[in-house]
């Protein structure tokens, strides 16, 4: 579906985007699961999907919600859909909003990131949301042109420290300093973080770890039964 910014903003305006990855190698990590996984996080009221991958956004063309399409390339730097390539990809594959790295470090490819807005949009109508790691880097994406500010990289570019749950001043900041939708993003662990991330300005929120990752969220549970003390019931007789 293409969708404009006015249109796209209404429809995630509160409301909760999950994201929908899994890490290479892992179980899940097929794009025909991924996009089960997003058709039940939309019949549990998902107003958008993230979905990592080409493959993924594929499989996934027939959500009645609107795609936010990302190619990770790499795991440090600049990765999160580095270059034009990616994000034309990414746009090819349906993606209705492309999401790329939103910060002020040099890409690969050695555009900006004004210079890979525009020319995305010369080929592609597509919304951009950047991913940013500082209220400097969500500023520069606004002048760029992005349609949508993200705090997904907030502590792990090295400008802001990495704070246990999503980087709430920084939402704050933000909302006090840029006019685009802001999508709060990144260690949203618990409902009462995502309502505390609304309050704190955010146009919506969304949780990818925390709702479709088993893996780390059995990790949780495990890592709070070891914490505990030991009861004398173990190994008696």
């Amino acid at each position: 579906m293409s969708i404009d910014a006015a249109t796209f903003t209404a429809r995630i305006s509160g409301g909760l985007i999950v994201s929908c990855q899994a890490y290479p190698g892992e179980a899940m990590r097929d794009p025909n699961t991924m996009a089960q996984v997003a058709r039940a996080a939309v019949t549990g009221g998902a107003v958008a999907i993230r979905l990592q991958g080409t493959a993924d956004i594929r499989a996934a063309v027939d959500l009645d919600v609107p795609v936010i399409g990302l190619w990770k390339d790499g795991d440090d730097g600049v990765f999160i859909t580095p270059t034009l390539e990616h994000a034309r990809a990414v746009a090819d594959a349906g993606a209705d909003v492309v999401a790329l790295d939103g910060t002020r470090r040099p890409r690969p490819d050695g555009l900006t990131l004004a210079g890979t807005i525009a020319a995305l949009r010369e080929t592609h109508d597509v919304l951009v949301m950047a991913d940013c790691g500082s209220l400097d880097d969500a500023i520069a994406a606004e002048e760029a042109g992005a349609d949508l500010l993200g705090t997904t990289l907030a502590g792990y570019t090295g400008e802001r420290r990495k704070t246990p749950g999503p980087d709430l001043e920084l939402v704050a900041q933000v909302a006090a300093r840029c006019t685009r939708p802001i999508i709060a993003e990144g260690r949203i662990h618990t409902p009462d973080a995502a309502a505390a991330a609304i309050e704190a300005g955010a146009t919506a929120v969304c949780v990818g770890t925390a709702i479709t990752h088993p893996s780390t969220i059995t990790s949780w549970f495990v890592a709070a039964l070891d914490a505990r003390p030991a009861s004398g019931h173990e190994g008696s007789a």
